[in-house]
């Protein structure tokens, strides 16, 4: 048995910080819904307080324990909770408690970085100490990392690229020495007349040595460094990323002014270099799949008296 601090402390961790903590959407944190003007919310049959109405594994809780469960969630959700609900959050806490069980199994209480801690103790610590244990230690398969990668692989391209940059007035870009500010205007008329010359067979490089106000690439010939999704302001990112290798932008605005740009070449990073990463974001995946095994072959009862049948929401519609 467990008093009702452990309890609700417990349940606090079901709503807010399993989740949080080891990143597996173990439960949706809204486990019951807002209340519903058309939902029945009959009260289910009382049994005395001191009646074992859960039990998982060796954990059995009373009526008055499960009650006290109930009083530690948000007020909205405690009418659902006492009713209909009642069954489908009984499960929620069934899952923290076996998830704790597992976390005594996987001995994650003698951690010395725990040890120290006297609230470790309680079912929630160590519901989340296993959490994060599995999901550190979850393998990921091959197949569904390359699944993964193949999906996604317009997220992992590199791009090498040139511009050519015009700076307005106000431009975050250093005006160049001998040069005056150009308006908005005017520094839209100039780069759309430096893009005809591209699209009429001038060499980008040179025409980027000779006119960008970017002076860093310009001396390069307007060519930047490989670079990733997210690297890049947001307006440059967009129209760099939508571009086909060797194909002239339109005039892109930036905080730094107009720029031309071309890709001259665009591809994925290799698998064997993203593995680390992309076993790092498949493993609560593989986490959920663990922690729903355990629950499954948990030896879980309820009592029918208690939780009862779920009732059915009664429309308007159903009734015609």
């Amino acid at each position: 048995m467990f008093n009702k601090r452990t309890l609700l402390f417990a349940n606090f961790l079901i709503w807010f910080q399993l989740p949080l903590l080891a990143q597996v959407p173990i439960t949706n944190p809204a486990l019951l819904p807002e209340p519903n003007p058309r939902t029945s919310t009959v009260a289910l049959p009382s049994v005395p307080a001191d009646e074992v109405v859960l039990t998982v594994g060796s954990i059995k809780l009373t009526a008055a324990q499960f009650d006290a469960i109930v009083e530690g969630i948000p007020e909205q959700y405690r009418a659902g909770a006492r009713s209909t609900g009642r069954k489908a959050f009984a499960e929620n806490v069934a899952k923290v408690l076996v998830l704790a069980q597992e976390g005594k199994h996987l001995k994650v209480d003698e951690s010395s970085v725990f040890k120290s801690q006297e609230e470790f103790q309680t079912m929630g610590h160590l519901a989340a100490a296993a959490v994060t244990e599995i999901t550190n230690h979850a393998s990921v398969d091959e197949a569904p990392l390359r699944a993964y990668y193949e999906q996604h692989k317009a997220q992992f391209e590199q791009i090498h690229a040139r511009h050519i940059l015009v700076r307005v007035k106000g431009s975050v870009a250093p005006v160049k020495a001998g040069e005056k500010d150009l308006t908005e205007d005017e520094a839209l008329a100039r780069v759309e007349q430096l893009r005809k010359q591209l699209l009429s067979g001038a060499d980008f490089a040179a025409l980027a040595a000779k006119e960008s106000d970017d002076a860093a690439s310009a001396a390069r010939g307007g060519e930047l460094d490989v670079f990733g999704h997210g690297q890049m302001v947001p307006e440059f990112d967009r129209a760099v990323f939508a571009l086909k290798v060797g194909e002239i932008s339109e005039p892109v605005r930036t905080p730094f002014g107009y720029h031309l740009i071309r890709v001259d070449t665009k591809e994925a990073r290799p698998l064997e270099e993203l593995r680390p990463e992309l076993e790092r974001r498949l493993r609560p995946e593989v986490a959920q799949q663990i922690v729903e095994d355990l629950r499954r072959k948990a030896t879980v009862t309820f009592d029918p008296n208690f939780f009862g049948a779920p009732v059915k929401e009664t429309t308007a519609a159903s009734k015609r």
